[in-house]
């Protein structure tokens, strides 16, 4: 009896010896709006993240060291985000073991602390910055998770002409660098079809009341309306077309696609159009995976958190295909490589786009986002 328990002693000892102790942790900052008007968006691409680095971390980490998510606030502004790029590159600076970026959440936040991260040794990986030029600079370590503008212009135009039959369509934009050039996109994507864009016009990013608006779009009577913007606007747009009695289709962007488009629209928002970059976590996400994200986040997962979840387990893979925290190496694997995700299968181009991207249409039914397309 002794000898035995002896005998199980020395096992355990053995085995607790072969546990591999982490050898240290790997830094991945999470850049986004976590306060202020766009707080919703940023916190579900946040929430995606932790889970991702939760379930790394049950594996054993990334080659032996623990996912250490660092949140930092830009606060939808391009200043605080070039702050927040000079944060991280004094991190990296100090020999903090930085990985990379989950961020930003907007285009124009993106665009101005790539100024910064791509001398850094570092990778980005953007789960929902759409503007088409920010992969067209030549970033070496530069990936998006979601389709460009460019893709989202064609996908969305097919849907007001083909789907819709509109051949006359109203295109209004907010003065952002997304809403710009989403617009200036939809407008050439429209013509491409043969339809005709019978009005342009910009607001402003935030703006609440959209008289002289909805005057220019009675005037121009179009078959459909097209909004690129977010969704700090695209509520009040629709509320007060609706309330003009302007009956004929709005189909809003991705940065529309948010439970506030539906809050804030004072019961205006059936039947609307929104498209997005992401599926339903309830269409494509286990009940496990979402059990573990209201355990991680303590809510319910919403419109983006399966861009954060994705764009971390990108990286993710990067590394584990690299075997290497190097940044050149983990960039060349994902350049070379599929990475299965919840997204499906993605590759990336030499400038970091996704080469099959796919954009979803929604439209509201019952206050509720439901997918329409594909």
């Amino acid at each position: 009896m002794r000898i035995g328990l002896i005998i199980v002693l020395l096992l355990a000892l053995a085995l607790a010896g072969c546990t591999q102790q982490p050898k240290g942790e790997v830094t991945v900052f999470v850049a986004a709006p976590l306060t202020g008007f766009q707080a919703n968006g940023g916190q579900t691409v946040l929430g995606g993240v932790r889970l991702a680095a939760a379930r790394l971390n049950q594996q054993g980490g990334l080659l032996g060291y623990t996912v250490k998510i660092v949140p930092v606030d830009d606060e939808s502004d391009s200043d605080v985000a070039v702050d927040v790029a000079g944060q991280i590159s004094e991190a990296v600076g100090r020999g903090d073991q930085v990985l990379g970026v989950i961020g930003h959440y907007n285009s124009g936040q993106t665009l101005a602390a790539m100024e910064i991260y791509q001398s850094l040794p570092i990778i980005v990986v953007t789960p929902t910055a759409s503007e088409t030029s920010i992969s067209q600079r030549g970033y070496d370590n530069f990936f998006r998770v979601n389709a460009n503008d460019a893709m989202q212009a064609q996908v969305d135009a097919g849907f007001l002409v083909n789907t819709l039959g509109a051949k006359r369509i109203a295109v209004l934009h907010n003065d952002t660098e997304y809403g710009v050039g989403l617009g200036r996109e939809i407008s050439a994507a429209l013509t491409s079809l043969g339809a005709e864009v019978v009005l342009t016009r910009q607001v402003a990013e935030g703006q609440e009341r959209y008289d002289a608006e909805v005057s220019a779009v009675q005037a121009a009577n179009p078959d459909a309306i097209f909004y690129a913007g977010y969704e700090i606007e695209a509520p009040y747009l629709r509320a007060a077309l609706v309330q003009a009695g302007v009956t004929q289709p709005l189909l809003a962007s991705d940065g529309a696609f948010l439970a506030a488009t539906i809050d804030e629209a004072a019961g205006a928002a059936e039947e609307m159009y929104v498209s997005a970059f992401a599926p339903s976590p309830a269409a494509v996400a286990d009940s496990q995976w979402i059990k573990e994200y209201q355990a991680i986040d303590f809510r319910n997962p919403d419109t983006y958190s399966i861009n954060g979840y994705t764009a971390l387990m990108a990286l993710a893979d990067g590394v584990k295909k690299a075997n290497s925290l190097d940044a050149g190496k983990i960039a060349a694997a994902l350049h070379g490589n599929s990475v299965s995700s919840l997204l499906g299968q993605l590759s990336f181009d030499a400038s970091g786009d996704l080469t099959d991207p796919t954009v979803y249409i929604f439209q509201v039914k019952d206050n509720a986002f439901v997918q329409v397309s594909p």
